[in-house]
């Protein structure tokens, strides 16, 4: 948490509190940091919470409502505000239609986030995009030290999935288009995407339910090793394909010229079967 701004003589106390309450049930990033912020007891009556996809929360509290989110949330709301232009995140924080402050929070990226984009551009991935709901100016900044020169910043859901589905166009059926994401707000990209890996810990359910892969860690290197362990999978199926069809192939002829005993037709059978279940354990030696 970087600063908090109070207005409509509120005390910056009261616009934290009613924020983290409002935010309680929410497991986003943003509002884990809100809620640390917040170390007083949860005081108030959350009667009811609704998680806007893209824009905020929605809760009524103590019989009041509250709106804690984006500029967006605000605009579509029509509550009169000024924009606050920053590199970090803004979260406004409204009562009974009435803008009484906003959050600046400050986008530090994980310590390992910066390797696991090394760790993919070294397995020859070369196109790596960051799509992203938050301000242009804080996607720009954390992409910088990230090392992420394409950025598509200030998307709602759908238009994730249609600027995912342009990039999948572009690349014309070669290769496969991955999307790593942990919010609600992923949930549609996950599912369109060719794979989808979701965060298991900080992740939500609809994430985790829409994703093809799961990473229980939240370790965002692990996607790196995920991909190294699916190719090597998908090397040694091939393996077991070829050699297992080669051989079968190979007594069959025999067979036809009537050369194949019945030892080659236990080992086209059996031998092979044994041959092709050791070569697929080599998955378990990966580190």
């Amino acid at each position: 948490m970087t600063r908090i701004q109070a207005l409509a003589n509120k005390c910056e106390e009261e616009v934290l509190r009613l924020a983290a309450l409002a935010e309680m049930h929410s497991n986003h990033p943003i509002a884990l940091s809100i809620k640390r912020a917040y170390s007083a007891s949860h005081e108030g009556n959350v009667e009811h919470y609704e998680e806007l996809a893209g824009y905020g929360v929605k809760a009524h509290i103590d019989g009041q409502t509250i709106l804690v989110g984006n500029d967006k949330l605000l605009r579509e709301q029509g509550i009169a505000h000024e924009r606050i232009t920053t590199p970090h995140s803004v979260v406004y924080v409204a009562l009974e239609g009435e803008l009484i402050g906003y959050l600046i929070i400050e986008d530090t990226p994980k310590d390992e986030s910066k390797e696991a984009i090394l760790a993919l551009r070294s397995l020859g991935i070369q196109e790596i995009i960051m799509l992203t709901g938050d301000h242009k100016a804080t996607a720009q900044s954390v992409g910088e030290k990230l090392g992420i020169t394409q950025i598509e910043a200030e998307l709602l859901p759908h238009q994730k999935v249609e600027k995912l589905e342009e990039i999948m166009a572009r690349k014309q059926g070669k290769g496969k288009t991955v999307f790593v994401g942990d919010g609600i707000n992923d949930a549609p990209v996950l599912a369109r995407s060719d794979v989808g890996i979701a965060m298991g810990g900080v992740g939500s359910d609809a994430a985790i339910e829409a994703a093809d892969v799961v990473i229980m860690t939240d370790e965002i290197t692990k996607v790196a090793t995920a991909l190294k362990i699916a190719r090597k999978t998908h090397t040694i199926v091939w393996q077991n394909i070829i050699f297992a069809l080669g051989v079968k192939g190979a007594i069959l002829i025999m067979g036809a010229f009537g050369v194949a005993t019945m030892w080659e037709a236990v080992f086209g059978d059996v031998g092979v079967a044994l041959i092709a279940v050791l070569n697929a354990t080599r998955v378990l030696t990966h580190k």
